[in-house]
């Protein structure tokens, strides 16, 4: 059964990282979906996306690293880790620092996997790894400020030597979401599930290296929500279809 469908981008509203921020905003605080169910649909279709596309809709067995973060990017890349394990994945998950300096949300998918006995570990062990069949980017999101520094540097490199497919969340660590600058080093894909609606800089021409295959994955925005003042926005029901949709 397919998950995704292809489409065209050029019919998809494309937004920039203020309003993707404002969107957050809404989400919150006048619609009332937590942050929490956000990300859990944002991991929920960054597993599918990998179990479908790059290992012929059965993770049994297969090896999986997933790269997080201490925010909202990282955490949705754990619920993706716990998800790939509940279906039979060998999952280990490296984080950029330890759970002391997690967000609270983020935070609360590290301790789900701990309970659920899932490997968490620093950076520092990751060159002793055997390649993976499949490597998750969950490092940094759109709080992306410049070359990424110290961990998730060294994860960037580390991901970007093991020649096997490497799947970024909302964005490859290291691009800029508004911009569409690359900052060094940046992850290069095989494909890209972002959220919600494309974003401004994932189509700029240096983006085109590193992005590889996009995705967009629904993390349930009600279509009213674009529609206010602040945004202005009239998008189209780009999941009518599927929660995950190819759009190049």
């Amino acid at each position: 059964m397919n998950t995704y469908i292809k489409g065209s981008y050029t019919n998809f509203l494309k937004i920039n990282t203020p309003q993707m921020i404002e969107v957050d905003r809404l989400m919150t605080e006048e619609y009332h979906i937590e942050l929490i169910q956000m990300m859990e649909n944002a991991g929920r279709c960054l597993a599918i996306l990998v179990k479908e596309r790059f290992l012929d809709g059965d993770v049994s067995g297969k090896s999986i690293v997933v790269l997080a973060g201490t925010g909202g990017n990282g955490g949705g890349a754990l619920v993706a880790a716990r998800r790939l394990h509940n279906w039979g994945a060998k999952v280990r998950v490296f984080t950029t620092a330890p759970y002391e300096r997690f967000t609270p949300i983020p935070a609360h998918q590290y301790t789900i996997l701990k309970r659920m006995g899932v490997s968490i570990e620093s950076e520092t062990v990751m060159n002793k790894l055997i390649k993976p069949d499949a490597i998750l980017d969950g490092i940094i999101g759109y709080s992306l400020k410049g070359n990424p520094l110290s961990s998730a540097a060294t994860m960037i490199h580390w991901a970007n030597n093991q020649n096997t497919p490497i799947v970024a969340l909302d964005t490859p660590s290291g691009l800029d979401l508004n911009s569409g600058t690359l900052y060094e080093p940046a992850i290069r894909a095989l494909a890209t599930l972002t959220l919600a609606m494309p974003k401004m800089g994932l189509f700029a021409s240096d983006a085109k290296s590193v992005v590889g295959e996009l995705y967009v994955g629904d993390i349930s925005v009600p279509p009213e929500l674009y529609q206010e003042e602040s945004l202005g926005l009239e998008p189209t029901n780009i999941f009518r279809y599927s929660d995950i949709i190819r759009i190049n």
